[in-house]
């Protein structure tokens, strides 16, 4: 693993380039839009599906939000709704976000979700295994739910705030890809703190890795508290330093956020735009 202060150094001098319209609108392609509140209702999810499909229409110089990510009742009303088949459909899984269940419970709400329409699924890193020590189990975990969901995308967040350690991270990482992760992800946004760009530049040092080991690219997701453009391009920023252009693609970057892309609009836009 590099030193992680000269990859941020790099990164940083990486971002004042990289704050473009071009990039904006870039990131504005790489988000996950999200909504995971106890309070979410179809009505509500409906709306938010409605406007990725007015999306197009309403802003046609940009491209479409990569996703959109819900809790796993949700899936069906996504599906049943979402016109766009380039976007795709997201839902937190495994008993989000503690992981604190059955495995059998787990994997049944992550195989029903896909059933349901979700064709990418975020589960969290089973931390009451790794912290034990029981990385297998932790692994097993993850090997058994990637297995239920067949073809779907698997994103394990780790948590990497409460993981906390730079080696711990990286660790946690490679048993994640190791396991079968096709995305590794920063945070659920639950706890604090979320995403730092230490924790992103561990783990995209780890795909690195992994890559050259592997042959296997594997996607990242930061997640949490990302509500800005600046945010949105530091993270873009280190993605590009750590593994180059080759990841800043949808299919391996993602950015989870539910404030960010009207940001993103108004900034690109010069004038104040709540769409969605």
């Amino acid at each position: 693993m590099e030193n992680i202060n000269n990859i941020l150094d790099q990164a940083r001098a990486n971002e004042g380039v990289n704050m473009t319209p071009e990039v904006y609108a870039k990131c504005l392609s790489l988000i996950d839009l999200t909504s995971l509140n106890s309070t979410d209702t179809v009505e509500k999810i409906t709306d938010m599906t409605d406007k990725v499909n007015s999306f197009k229409t309403t802003f046609p110089k940009y491209k479409q939000v990569a996703a959109i990510c819900v809790y796993p009742n949700f899936a069906a009303t996504v599906k049943g709704n979402l016109k766009d088949q380039e976007v795709k459909i997201a839902v937190v899984g495994g008993v989000f976000p503690s992981s604190q269940s059955f495995l059998e419970v787990k994997v049944a709400e992550c195989k029903m979700a896909v059933e349901q329409g979700a064709n990418e699924v975020d589960i969290v890193l089973s931390l009451n295994h790794f912290f034990s020590n029981q990385d297998e189990l932790a692994a097993d975990e993850i090997s058994k739910i990637k297995k239920a969901i067949g073809t779907a995308h698997l994103k394990v967040i780790l948590e990497s705030g409460s993981i906390k350690e730079p080696e711990k991270i990286y660790k946690a990482a490679m048993l994640a890809m190791d396991a079968g992760a096709d995305f590794i992800k920063t945070s659920t946004g639950k706890t604090e703190p979320a995403a730092t760009s230490e924790a992103a530049a561990v783990m995209c040092s780890a795909i690195l890795d992994y890559y050259n080991k592997t042959g296997r690219k594997v996607g990242f997701k930061p997640a949490g508290g990302i509500s800005t453009p600046e945010d949105a391009v530091k993270y873009f920023s280190i993605v590009q330093t750590i593994l180059g252009d080759q990841w800043l693609h949808s299919s391996l970057f993602r950015i989870g956020a539910s404030r960010l892309a009207n940001k993103l609009l108004s900034k690109l836009e010069n004038r104040s735009i709540n769409y969605f």
